[in-house]
């Protein structure tokens, strides 16, 4: 296992660079994909090896499935639960498709039934397949036919990313067959942000959606003239805009007009007294002292959770975190990750319920150590939380950061953090 040692006694102001959406570049590559036009999808001419692991893992997914001819291929989705269950709806409706999912253990036991269960129950009497190993592989024979009831039913109380991957595929048959297609929301819906991005990103390429409370039918496509580029990544730039408040930096691709749920950070850090304002357009500046702790929900934004603890933990009063039970069932347990960084780090932790409460030491610590249990928004956040406390930090397995952020570490070289 690699340790990183994180030295922060050197600061000094810097320009930072987010990497692409991972979230906006995984819808938009697949809505590039279902309708053919992969050239219109800019992704900032970022070089493969600087663009989040989830992305590369999705866009060769749909390489494999661009090439679909009835015989068995292979995708390995790795650790990545938004790329297998966008690409497992798009296996099941593409014809001829025959593929062999695999991925990590983790990402084995995270929830998929509900996704798998209206596959099922929507395109089983079409000839779809779906074969599940222990946890893997998983063997999926793609639907043939035209469905009667052009329906996917859904429960999205663990995950959005199930209607989202639905919706996907709505697009993907309304555009093949020249009808309507449908999903139907059951029952609570979380982190409704990421399903509002990925309508969003169906209604730019084209297609029509109309919506209700518990339905969405796509309804027809007319192509647009133009594509938006990809926009810097909200939920990476939660590290660096609390980065850039400690230096007196500047963070660029930092688009306020985004439909990111992590552009809450904004929001959140202002009512706790931290705030931002533009130097040049997408160019922020943080400044601020703030006197409150924060409050932030897991429902709204649960990628920010460990985030916003880090930056809990160097402020003068109590933070609050509610809804964090949805944080259990991430890449780690990341509720349990947040408490024994809290409790690494000398402070204090309160979990009641849903309800988590989050208090700093008296004084920071010289130093503190974190296992990042392989999860790439616990190695950040506990590097953010060195940089703002200046306490430094021995990190275990720091690689994971490739999943969504493979600059993290040069960022913080900028900052004149010294890493061993």
């Amino acid at each position: 296992m690699t340790r990183l040692e994180i030295d922060p006694s050197n600061l000094h102001a810097a320009r930072l660079t987010p990497p692409v959406s991972k979230s906006d570049a995984q819808r938009a590559l697949v809505l590039a994909h279902l309708t053919g036009e992969h050239a219109r999808v800019s992704l900032e001419g970022e070089p493969d090896a600087a663009l989040p692991a989830d992305v590369r893992t999705l866009r060769r997914g749909l390489a494999v499935l661009a090439s679909a001819d009835g015989s068995v291929q292979d995708i390995d989705c790795a650790d990545g639960g938004a790329p297998f269950r966008l690409l497992l709806t798009q296996a099941a409706i593409t014809p001829g498709a025959h593929v062999r999912f695999t991925g990590t253990p983790r990402l084995g036991e995270r929830p998929h039934l509900p996704l798998l269960e209206s596959l099922r129950a929507t395109l089983g009497a079409h000839g779809l397949t779906l074969t599940e190993g222990t946890p893997w592989p998983l063997e999926v024979r793609s639907a043939s036919g035209r469905c009667e009831r052009p329906v996917f039913r859904v429960s999205s109380a663990q995950s959005s990313q199930y209607a989202s991957s639905l919706l996907l595929g709505c697009a993907a048959l309304s555009q093949r067959e020249g009808r309507p297609w449908s999903v139907e929301l059951e029952g609570t819906l979380t982190s409704a942000g990421y399903l509002d991005l990925t309508l969003d990103w169906t209604r730019r390429f084209g297609f029509e959606v109309s919506q209700s409370a518990s339905r969405l039918t796509v309804e027809g496509r007319h192509p647009p003239r133009t594509l938006p580029s990809i926009p810097g990544d909200w939920s990476s730039l939660g590290y660096l805009v609390l980065l850039a408040w400690k230096t007196g930096s500047e963070v660029e691709r930092a688009d306020r007009a985004s439909a990111h749920p992590d552009l809450a950070v904004l929001r959140i850090a202002g009512a706790a007294g931290i705030h931002a304002a533009e130097s040049a357009p997408a160019v922020l500046r943080l400044s601020g002292s703030p006197a409150r702790g924060l409050a932030a929900s897991g429902a709204e934004c649960p990628d920010l959770l460990p985030t916003l603890a880090a930056l809990g933990l160097v402020l003068p009063a109590p933070s609050v975190f509610t809804d964090v039970g949805i944080l259990r069932l991430k890449e780690s347990d990341r509720l349990a990750g947040i408490r024994e960084l809290v409790r690494q780090f000398g402070g204090e932790s309160l979990l009641e319920g849903e309800r988590l409460e989050v208090r700093g030491p008296a004084r920071a610590p010289a130093y503190f150590e974190m296992d990042s249990r392989g999860d790439h928004r616990l190695a950040m956040s506990a590097a953010t939380l060195a940089v703002l406390s200046g306490s430094r930090l021995t990190l275990e397995d720091p690689h994971c950061v490739e999943k969504s952020f493979p600059t993290f570490w040069a960022q913080l070289e900028r900052l004149g953090v010294k890493l061993r």
